[in-house]
């Protein structure tokens, strides 16, 4: 049986505002994320997914959270889905990175791996991938919502088109704050629906 998964991305927090890079850091959604997903669940309403599962670092959860009060439906949280890693990156500008980190700055930009420390793309795809396919398999033949964050989706855009995630970077944009798009997994294999 083939299960939908409708991807979303968090609501914008002031991190996102401010072009900070969170990672495994909690901060919470502001006025506008909170908005966002008021909004994003008014768009599910028409259709409903039969369950939602959330990153549990706050600003995915309380997008979550958000979407499910609408919708009357509870909130699984995944450790798995969870943003990648990013080290000593964490809480700091795009500019407070190039000026601190010069040399892994420049392998970001370049499509690489910038932070030396935390989590490697690769780590990243070793667990939310499997985490994906077991929860399509929970929900086999239905529509779920799955909220996480920009690298975790990266990591799904990589899969579908078979190349590595700095190449997956190189050719999409990051979803946007409470963006949604959509997957197909049957017998564990992830396809685009849209």
């Amino acid at each position: 049986m083939t299960t939908t998964i409708l991807l979303a991305r968090h609501g914008e927090t002031d991190w996102n505002r401010d072009n900070r890079f969170q990672g495994h850091a909690d901060p919470p959604l502001n006025a506008a994320g909170r908005e966002q997903a008021r909004r994003l669940a008014a768009a599910l309403a028409q259709d409903p997914p039969a369950a939602i599962y959330a990153s549990p670092l706050r600003r995915a959860l309380e997008t979550a959270d958000i979407v499910a009060r609408e919708l009357g439906l509870p909130v699984a949280t995944r450790e798995e889905l969870r943003e990648v890693d990013v080290g000593e990156w964490t809480g700091l500008t795009r500019t407070e990175v190039e000026q601190r980190y010069p040399d892994q700055f420049r392998r970001w930009v370049g499509f690489g791996r910038g932070w030396e420390d935390g989590e490697t793309y690769e780590q990243l795809a070793e667990r939310v991938l499997p985490a994906l396919r077991e929860i399509a398999w929970r929900h086999a033949g239905n529509t779920i919502l799955v909220v996480a964050h920009g690298g975790t989706l990266r990591v799904v855009q990589a899969e579908l088109e078979r190349v590595d995630y700095g190449e997956a970077r190189r050719r999409r944009r990051a979803t946007e704050n409470c963006g949604v798009w959509r997957v197909a997994v049957e017998d564990g294999a992830v396809r685009r629906v849209d």
